[in-house]
């Protein structure tokens, strides 16, 4: 069965785009400490592809079922886990790209590259890293993983802002540049 992209964020309501998260079913990473490790040969570039041994991975179903698979660690490092073994993998900048935005209410919901959707909030809350001339911007994802909120989507967030480049979700306020 070919993959259907989901549809697009703004004609969702929030509860349909909560019914998409649920019907994911993501395994349960976060139960999972195997006591074998390796290293997968993988790495996600900063611009969101999926390489595997110098190779990209063009399948998007492939990627959608390794990132399902992804936790970060205390110290940084990117894991794909099974409940018999986890592979360290390299992470260039972040382990998503958030690639659309659109507003329900008063939460933000956001589209990943994975085709997930994420709502900002207290749980998952924009962190604003970098400086004035070089601002990055980052939405928590799941088991410490982050997206990297792309330029388009940067600019989205900056039409929803307030004039002090804030926006808020789900009662949490952030801040779209650095402090």
């Amino acid at each position: 069965m070919p993959y259907e992209p989901p549809p697009e964020l703004a004609a969702l309501s929030l509860a349909e785009v909560a019914d998409l998260a649920a019907a994911r079913r993501l395994p349960p990473v976060e139960q999972w400490n195997p006591a074998v490790s390796g290293d997968s040969l993988m790495t996600i570039l900063a611009d969101g592809r999926w390489l595997h041994d110098g190779g990209e991975i063009r399948r998007p179903a492939m990627v959608r079922a390794f990132s399902s698979l992804l936790r970060r660690d205390a110290d940084g490092q990117h894991w794909l886990v099974t409940p018999h073994e986890r592979q360290s993998i390299k992470v260039e900048d972040a382990a998503f790209i958030a690639v659309d935005v659109a507003r329900h209410g008063d939460a933000l919901v956001f589209r990943l590259n994975t085709d997930d959707t994420v709502v900002a909030g207290p749980d998952y809350p924009l962190i604003a890293r970098g400086d004035a001339d070089l601002p990055a911007l980052y939405l928590a994802v799941r088991h410490g993983t982050e997206a990297r909120i792309n330029r388009s989507t940067w600019l989205q967030l900056v039409d929803l802002a307030d004039a002090d480049l804030t926006v808020s979700s789900q009662g949490a306020r952030f801040s779209l540049v650095p402090a």
